[in-house]
């Protein structure tokens, strides 16, 4: 309940108790506390467990802690009913972009080179990706500067 409390924690605690309700109340308060605690648990406990014999016997696994979303997703995904643990295991992140990595070095090394877009799709396509190296009309253009006196677009989603 408390893991995140270092001991340098619960002695001031215990100094503040003692300070503000004297050591003549605290061993008395405390008692009542932990009565008040041990009743709460009690009420809580009969609660679900009239709630469970209200469900019937097909709700006899049911935790309420399930209820939780965080719970309640991590055990459905958890769980290979739908086969998402194959499909986890068998995507390999690294090896993917490892190979996206080495064809975007290709096509640089043979935009550099000055080869043709034929042999560079060729070898793309050899190395198992087929990317489409040709250079389309949107890729050559270059952005037009504007005139001194032109204001910039104004993009009122943007502000």
């Amino acid at each position: 309940m408390f893991n995140d409390i270092g001991p340098l924690e619960v002695v001031t605690l215990v100094v503040l108790a003692v300070l503000v309700f004297g050591p003549d109340k605290l061993p008395k308060l405390i008692q009542d506390v932990s009565r008040t605690i041990r009743k709460i648990r009690e009420f809580s406990d009969s609660a679900k467990e009239d709630i469970r014999s209200e469900l019937g016997p097909e709700f006899k696994d049911f935790e309420f802690e399930d209820l939780n979303p965080k719970t309640f997703i991590r055990k459905q995904l958890d769980s290979d009913e739908l086969g998402l643990k194959e499909i986890r295991n068998g995507f390999d992140l690294k090896k993917e972009m490892a190979e996206v990595t080495e064809a975007v070095h290709t096509v640089g090394e043979l935009e550099d080179s000055g080869s043709a877009s034929s042999s560079a799709s060729g070898s793309a396509a050899g190395s198992g990706g087929s990317v489409n190296m040709r250079k389309g009309p949107d890729m050559e253009k270059r952005p037009e500067k504007p005139a001194a006196d032109d204001r910039p677009p104004f993009d009122a989603d943007a502000t």
